[in-house]
């Protein structure tokens, strides 16, 4: 049987130098260690037990969920795993910490209301009406620091401080020159996350027939992928379509894992705090590949997130969104007990907030259902 000890020990003897290891990882509030499970495996299972995590599986991620439309497109949940799957992979192939890489990519989107990033948007603008902001990052770590509960004696999960770095740093390309960056497990959870909502959210364009296989034949990336693949059809198959996905995340991921090595290899960093003080993210894709994958997103923002049909789901969600807000301001008493409890402490606005960004989306319109009448 291996113990905390012997884990701690085999990190030590195989990771890399600039690789967080469990062993100095620490909490805001001290604990007992584990008998069996290291620091970082405790944060995963804390995260994969809280009810955020479970709600991911019918909250959006392109397509409104919705049984209508069908069980096969990516869901927050779904789109989650992909991640986490991508991100150990290239953590283990770089030597970093794999469950650390794991624990902040299982957690980077538990902040994600309803209705996707159209919910988020709409949330946002309600709280500035009132003085505050919202976004799923930072409600990502609301939500493991008071919002989820794993005991009476205090809020939040008292999840380490390096999971709860990695959650700050998520989806900051861009840090001040005074703010350091993320360790390499987060800065691998960010790429993996751009990998993963971009090859999916294609097949799931493809999938939903809003995006057809000639319209992507304008994209740098798309005639790469099919020449890499001997896949050349205009009207590839549902086989052909499955080569190509697969075809794309294994060229993504080993572009992602071979450019990353040379670049922290360049560096010359030799510790964690080296890679956190460094000038530059050092986790990166090579340089045509980040032009390709630009002109991806560009092209999916244009051509599928703002779709018409797209854009009849979002509207929907921002007048269920928006009703629902104006209905929990105007009668308290509407609140559930536990968000009503919180009012006190964090003010109605935001109160109300957390409990809409909680919502799934079929909970979000049996509720604004049930209040219309």
């Amino acid at each position: 049987m291996f113990t905390r000890a012997d884990l701690e020990a085999r990190e030590a003897a195989l990771l890399s130098p600039f690789a967080r290891r469990s062993s100095e990882a620490r909490r805001a509030v001290p604990e007992a260690p584990s008998e069996t499970r290291t620091a970082y495996q405790k944060d995963r299972d804390r995260v994969l037990h809280t009810k955020a995590f479970r709600r991911l599986e019918a909250k959006t991620q392109v397509f409104l969920n919705a049984p209508a439309l069908g069980d096969h497109y990516r869901t927050r949940l779904t789109h989650t795993l992909e991640v986490q799957q991508v991100a150990r992979s290239v953590a283990l192939s770089l030597g970093l910490n794999e469950t650390l890489a794991e624990t902040v990519a299982l957690a980077h989107d538990l902040g994600h209301p309803p209705f996707g990033h159209a919910g988020e948007r709409l949330l946002d603008s309600l709280m500035r009406g009132h003085g505050e902001t919202f976004d799923h990052n930072s409600q990502a770590r609301r939500i493991v620091t008071l919002l989820e509960e794993r005991s009476g004696e205090q809020p939040g999960l008292n999840l380490t401080l390096d999971t709860l770095d990695g959650l700050n740093k998520h989806g900051r390309a861009a840090l001040p020159p005074t703010q350091r960056q993320p360790s390499l497990e987060a800065q691998v959870v960010d790429a993996a996350d751009a990998l993963a909502y971009t090859a999916h959210d294609l097949d799931d364009g493809l999938r939903s027939g809003l995006l057809h296989p000639e319209d992507l034949l304008e994209l740098p990336l798309w005639r790469e992928l099919q020449e890499r693949s001997g896949v050349t059809s205009q009207r590839p198959s549902s086989a052909d379509l499955r080569t190509l996905q697969r075809e794309l995340l294994g060229w993504l991921i080993g572009d992602l894992t071979r450019s990353s090595d040379a670049a922290i290899a360049a560096s010359g960093v030799a510790s964690p705090d080296a890679v956190q003080a460094h000038a530059h993210r050092l986790v990166t894709y090579s340089p045509a590949l980040r032009g390709h994958l630009r002109g991806a997103g560009d092209f999916l923002r244009e051509r599928l997130y703002r779709h018409w049909q797209v854009e009849r789901e979002v509207y929907q969600a921002e007048q269920v969104l928006t009703e629902l807000f104006g209905a929990f301001l105007t009668r308290p008493a509407l609140l559930p007990p536990r968000p009503r409890s919180r009012v006190g402490r964090d003010g109605l606005p935001r109160a109300i907030c957390d409990h809409l960004a909680g919502m799934t989306d079929r909970y979000a319109l049996a509720t604004h259902a049930a209040l219309r009448g």
